[in-house]
C-alpha cells in the first residue's frame, strides 16, 4: 500500500515545445536565447512559473503569468556568458509549474500561496550546451559575406545566374530594394535622355532660314 501521506500527482496540462531539452548553441562569449513555447489545450485558464537550479546564469521573460485557454505563451531563456569548458557536463536544469487558475483571479502571487500540493503540476527540462561545428561556421562565414555587384553595362545578352549566396531575410530586402532604386535611375536617364533628344530637335526646326535675295546672279 501507497504511504498515507502521498498524493499522486497530475500530469502536465502545458504542452511544452522543446519538451525535455533547452537547447544552447555557443559560443558562450556573448547572452545566448533560446525559446520555450508553453501551449495551452485545455478550457481554463492555467498559471505558470518558470523556474531554475541556476538562477544566476539565466534570466526568463516571462517567468511568470498566466494562460488563456487555447492560447501559447513564448518564454525567453537567457543564458549569461561564461567560460564553456566541454568536459565540463551542464547540470542545470528548469522547472515549468502550473495550477488551474481560480474564477476571477486577480492576485497571481497568492494563487501559488494557497495552492495545494495535489493541485500543483510541473515538468522538468535539462540545459544542454552546444558549440557550432565547421558546417554552420562556414554557412556563418558565407552569409556574412557582401553581396557580388554584377556589372550590366556591357551585357547584350541575358544575365548570368548569379552564384548561390546564403542570405537572411533582412539582405535579401536590402538587395530588393537597391535594384528597385537602379531600376528607376536607369529609367529617369532614359527619359531625360529621350527629352533633351527632342528638345534638340526642336531647336533645329527653330532655327531661322537665312533669307535670299531674289534675283541674285
Amino acid at each position: 500500500m501507497a504511504a498515507a501521506g502521498s498524493l499522486a500527482k497530475h500530469e502536465q496540462i502545458l504542452v511544452l515545445d522543446p519538451p525535455t531539452d533547452l537547447k544552447f548553441k555557443g559560443p558562450f562569449t556573448d547572452v545566448v536565447t533560446t525559446n520555450l513555447k508553453l501551449r495551452n489545450p485545455s478550457e481554463r485558464k492555467v498559471c505558470f512559473k518558470v523556474k531554475t537550479t541556476a538562477p544566476r546564469r539565466y534570466c526568463v521573460r516571462p517567468n511568470s503569468g498566466i494562460i488563456d485557454p487555447g492560447s501559447s505563451v513564448i518564454v525567453s531563456v537567457m543564458l549569461q556568458p561564461f567560460d564553456y569548458d566541454p568536459n565540463e557536463k551542464s547540470k542545470h536544469k528548469f522547472m515549468v509549474q502550473t495550477t488551474y487558475a481560480p474564477p476571477n483571479i486577480s492576485d497571481l502571487e497568492a494563487v501559488w500561496k494557497e495552492a495545494k500540493p495535489d493541485e500543483l503540476m510541473d515538468s522538468k527540462l535539462r540545459c544542454v550546451f552546444e558549440m557550432p561545428n565547421e558546417n554552420d561556421k562556414l554557412n556563418d562565414i558565407d552569409a556574412s559575406k557582401p553581396a557580388p555587384v554584377l556589372n550590366t553595362s556591357k551585357q547584350d545578352g541575358p544575365m548570368p545566374k548569379p552564384h548561390s549566396v546564403s542570405l537572411n531575410d533582412t539582405e535579401t530586402r536590402k538587395l530588393v530594394e537597391e535594384c528597385k532604386r537602379l531600376q528607376a535611375e536607369v529609367m529617369k536617364l532614359t527619359d531625360e535622355n529621350q527629352h533633351l533628344r527632342v528638345k534638340h530637335f526642336e531647336m533645329i526646326n527653330e532655327t531661322p532660314v537665312p533669307h535670299i535675295r531674289s534675283g541674285w546672279c
